[in-house]
């Protein structure tokens, strides 16, 4: 038996990455699942391999009525919907705070904020009338940190996990739960700016986190998918509000091998002058 057997989800951003492995892990868990992204070819590969528990919706989560779309199709197929992953995202606008354009800001607050806030607003519209669904938001710990993103990225999805704790405490007595996943250094295609990433890409980037953090492996989408899928599950059903981070242990700060370092460096900086 499935963990989410008789389930109906939507997924958004669900063609690659941590979008990809959720949506696989949800069907083979039992799921319904709409596939909500905007690459044709990617998607309906994911539908052909996962057969009649996937469907794919086009769509840009940043156009209000794409995303009510979705939401109507996932109900009009299936009957209900249980759970939304307001997944899309993109790197954005970077480069320093004063050299940021409107036109980077916009496109980047429309994906990684507005996307959400209508991932939660249409979601909300059918499970009120239930009186049960699990909203999910991904967030990052770029928005539990200062320095580790650029400054949009990072303020976009601090502000996700603050509307996840005010959609929470605003729809629970209806019985919807609303939470956020942190992801930390995770191997998507994010960092190659959308694009299929290098096989030396890959490695590089891979031995770069695996040293930043205690968890000495490279986080993989399917590590937050497994995060993603208690939380839709039953198994969280008294959890709300909460901002579940998955990161390896990235946001601790320095690992136990740059504290040593950092400590031999003062102590011999202290020996010098005491």
């Amino acid at each position: 038996m499935g963990r989410l057997d008789g389930k109906v989800a939507i997924i958004t951003g669900a063609s690659s990455g941590i979008g990809e492995a959720t949506t696989r892990l949800f069907v083979k868990e039992g799921a319904k699942v709409l596939l909500f992204a905007r690459n044709e070819e990617r998607s309906n590969k994911i539908v052909k391999d996962l057969g009649s528990d996937a469907q794919y919706f086009q769509g840009d989560v940043s156009k209000e009525n794409d995303v009510k779309n979705a939401v109507d199709t996932a109900v009009e197929s299936w009957g209900k919907l249980d759970c939304i992953f307001n997944n899309a995202g993109m790197g954005g606008v970077s480069g320093p705070i004063d050299k940021i354009s409107e036109e980077g800001f916009d496109e980047t607050v429309g994906v990684l904020l507005k996307g959400v806030l209508f991932g939660v607003k249409h979601a909300a519209r059918v499970m009120k009338p239930q009186g049960f669904g699990s909203i999910i938001n991904c967030s990052s710990v770029a928005g539990l940190l200062v320095g580790a993103s650029p400054v949009i990225y990072s303020s976009c999805k601090a502000a996700v996990n603050h509307l996840t704790r005010m959609a929470a405490g605003e729809l629970g007595e209806y019985g919807i739960r609303v939470n956020s996943v942190c992801p930390g250094a995770i191997l998507t295609r994010i960092f190659s700016r959308g694009a299929d990433m290098p096989e030396g890409m890959k490695k590089e980037l891979s031995n770069y986190f695996m040293n930043a953090q205690p968890i000495r492996r490279t986080g993989l989408p399917i590590d937050i998918a497994y995060a993603v899928l208690w939380l839709a599950s039953d198994e969280s059903r008294f959890v709300t509000g909460h901002p579940l981070v998955v990161d390896g242990g990235i946001s601790l700060g320095r690992t136990r091998d740059s504290i040593q370092k950092w400590n031999k460096e003062l102590g011999e900086i202290r020996r010098r002058y005491l």
